[in-house]
């Protein structure tokens, strides 16, 4: 009856973490052989790693990154011009700690958007608060929380997060409301937070891309001179025949 008066009252203070831990310890003869300080210790122990696990359970949910890119699939066989020191450095997620950005380039199918993902994921299991939008998603967005009334909050949002990853890239030029939502974006998060994007173009094109010579000046001026270049090349991924990495798995290498 205690054990179960116990339990409840573990539910009710929503230590549903400790409340699972004593379930097991109770099931567990060799806990008997456990001092209180030890299995105390345990109950402690099991309950923040539950929190922690649902805290980053949230965070991936509301990144909306797809579920399959993570770093350790990261496939340096294929000849794409990807450097592994550099990767390294990035796996770290010490970048987003210093608010700085990566751009990744190279054509379609090479893996820009699954090496975006997996490094926005990794960020992500590592505490960082992560949002993926491909370019034109989020410009559709903006225009819908304007049309609504609620841009100030979407543009909160954005600035608010650690990691933006915005996928494809100027691949259309931008229109007036884009490249001055673009600029408040990168003004917001310049220093403060962490951007990745990724463009079949080089970086060397997004100013014609961009169109407004003063605002793409100043779009440029905030991505690029605090950013890692990954500028990749070669055959396409997905046209490969064998299926060993998860980089070609369908929706793995844009």
């Amino acid at each position: 009856m205690l054990n179960h008066q116990t339990m409840e009252k573990l539910h009710a203070l929503r230590l549903t973490g400790m409340a699972e831990a004593y379930q097991r310890q109770m099931e567990d003869a060799e806990m008997a052989g456990l001092s209180f300080g030890e299995r105390f210790g345990l109950l402690v122990d099991q309950h923040w790693t539950w929190r922690e696990n649902q805290a980053m359970a949230r965070r991936l949910k509301k990144s909306k990154l797809d579920a399959e890119p993570c770093v350790e699939d990261i496939d340096f066989r294929h000849p794409r011009g990807l450097d592994r020191p550099l990767m390294r450095t990035l796996i770290t997620s010490h970048w987003v700690a210093q608010h700085l950005s990566a751009l990744l380039t190279g054509p379609t199918g090479i893996g820009k958007s699954w090496l975006a993902q997996a490094l926005a994921q990794k960020a992500c299991r590592d505490g960082y608060t992560v949002l993926y939008r491909p370019a034109p998603k989020l410009f559709r967005d903006l225009l819908i929380a304007r049309a609504d009334g609620s841009l100030g909050r979407a543009l909160e949002t954005i600035a608010r997060t650690d990691v933006l990853v915005v996928d494809d890239f100027a691949m259309a030029p931008l229109n007036e409301q884009e490249r001055r939502d673009f600029l408040e974006i990168c003004d917001d998060r310049y220093n403060r937070r962490s951007t990745i994007l990724t463009s079949q173009l080089p970086v060397s094109s997004w100013h014609q891309q961009i169109g407004d010579p003063t605002v793409a000046d100043s779009i440029l001026d905030r991505l690029v001179h605090n950013a890692y270049r990954i500028e990749l090349s070669g055959e396409s991924i997905r046209k490969k025949k064998g299926r060993g990495s998860s980089e070609d798995r369908p929706g793995g290498g844009a």
